[in-house]
């Protein structure tokens, strides 16, 4: 049988080896360590042994390797937000919502005239700082969701439920944002906020039914004033038009009397002018001139004289086609 051979790699050749695989380990390691990204939305914070070093922009940068820099990337370009009372599923924020018992607790509230009601909100907010965020408050989202339930029951505290559930709620919005922003502004945690928006806001759900059906009346009762103020736009304005139509005419009649009548009173003194001059003659010309206005309205009549004894005058001569006799 063929023996093995031992091949023996001299002691110097061995060391020098590992040797070189450990200086190449420790340069691909350091050039591992040393490049990072920073992403488009995103600025990069660097950390020199534990201390703050700098802020970078996005693109590839390069650090001291084997830990001596740390960088925290945090998305400041992106609009991040909170929800109170609710969950949307799949969010990638660990902070976007709570437990559900506390989503209970969140949105149970109590207005300014001691009713209970059921808000559910969402602020949204940015990383205005990245250094306040990271070094300035040991937790900067939660202590938000702490400032942001706080400031939301303080506003919802000062209205009453009508205000809440209908007709407040814009100025809800915007007094909570002001208050929020203060207070998060006074905390230096870093972030801006950008909006707070109210979701579901209803009362609790043993007093929901009532009072959907005061909100129905309610509604019902500004439909039925919006229509009688719909049909008193329409009759008055038409009544205020018959009107001024009717003393238009009126003024015009009046107007056409009094010109008649001055008319007449002009032809009445001229006549009498006239008259003073020759009465007779006037006298005569105004019989005349009354009985050929009135004689055609008399139609045809037979005037005798007393000593007529003949036929002859009852014939109508002066009808060509007529032969009757008038009676």
């Amino acid at each position: 049988m063929n023996e093995p051979i031992e091949i023996r790699i001299p002691e110097f050749i061995r060391n020098g080896l590992i040797l070189w695989v450990i200086i190449a380990i420790a340069v691909i390691s350091g050039a591992i360590t040393s490049t990072y990204t920073v992403q488009a939305e995103s600025q990069g914070v660097v950390l020199r042994f534990g201390k703050y070093l700098k802020t970078v922009e996005p693109g590839l940068r390069f650090k001291a390797p084997y830990g001596v820099d740390k960088v925290y990337v945090l998305p400041v370009r992106r609009q991040l937000k909170q929800e109170f009372g609710f969950a949307t599923l799949g969010a990638s924020n660990n902070n976007q919502f709570s437990e559900p018992r506390t989503r209970t607790r969140e949105k149970s509230m109590v207005t300014g005239d001691l009713n209970a009601a059921e808000v559910e909100w969402i602020v949204q907010y940015r990383i205005s700082d990245p250094r306040l965020y990271l070094f300035n408050v040991l937790d900067p989202e939660g202590t938000l969701r702490y400032v942001s339930e706080s400031v939301m029951r303080t506003v919802v505290g000062d209205r009453t439920v009508d205000e809440v559930i209908t007709i407040g709620r814009q100025e809800i919005e915007e007094e909570a944002r002001d208050r929020l922003e203060s207070l998060v502004n006074k905390y230096e945690l870093g972030i801006g906020i950008d909006q707070i928006q109210l979701q579901n806001v209803n009362p609790p759900p043993p007093v929901q039914a009532s009072f959907n059906e005061v909100n129905q009346a309610q509604q019902e009762r500004e439909r039925m004033i919006n229509e009688a103020n719909g049909e008193y736009n329409q009759e008055v304005p038409r009544s205020r038009g018959v009107a001024d139509q009717k003393i238009q005419a009126s003024e015009g009649y009046a107007l056409k009397r009094v010109n008649e009548s001055l008319g007449d009173v002009a032809s009445f003194k001229s006549m009498l002018a006239e008259y003073k001059k020759a009465p007779e003659i006037t006298r005569t010309r105004l019989y005349l001139e009354s009985m050929k206005e009135v004689m055609p309205k008399m139609g045809k009549k037979i005037i005798l004289d007393e000593d007529a004894s003949q036929i002859l005058p009852l014939l109508q001569l002066n009808d060509s086609g007529k032969g009757a006799l008038t009676r």
